[in-house]
């Protein structure tokens, strides 16, 4: 694989994914637990968004080290590993999207096991923990803007 550009459109993408679902999580009654938990929707909601933001999250990190730096992976947590070694990411957040990334093979592979409360939990307190990583990503592409492809 060789380093190239970005792509405008893919990076564009898969920030307002995020951004979306983020939205999507916030606009349920997250301020109350009753609330939440009277329409058994809301774990499906809730659970759904989470997971297709930090899916967005993982492929726009697997897009900056494929196109970028011309590094394929094939785990999600090997892209926190990565990211931190081309210096996308500081070891900090390389942790938190290692945390992450772990949380959504639960989502998807021990999507048994993940109680309603648990979702609660997180989409009520730890949404930041997705934003961080999204802002991390947006830091080094301003920093590097000689690497995004203008082309849409």
């Amino acid at each position: 694989m060789s380093p190239g550009q970005l792509s405008k459109r893919v990076v564009g993408d898969r920030l307002a994914w995020v951004q979306r679902m983020l939205e999507e999580i916030r606009s349920l009654p997250l301020d109350s637990r009753e609330a939440f938990f009277a329409d058994r929707r809301n774990v499906w909601a809730a659970e759904s968004c989470l997971r297709r933001a930090l899916e967005a999250l993982l492929d726009l990190g697997r897009h900056i080290l494929a196109k970028g730096f011309g590094i394929g992976t094939s785990e999600y947590k090997e892209i926190a590993i990565r990211l931190e070694e081309q210096g996308v990411i500081t070891s900090d957040e390389a942790a938190l999207l290692r945390t992450l990334a772990g949380y959504r093979n639960r989502l998807v592979h021990f999507y048994h096991e993940v109680t309603p409360e648990e979702l609660y939990e997180i989409c009520a307190h730890r949404l930041t923990d997705l934003e961080r990583v999204a802002a991390a990503y947006r830091r080094w592409i301003k920093e590097h803007v000689e690497w995004m492809d203008e082309m849409l």
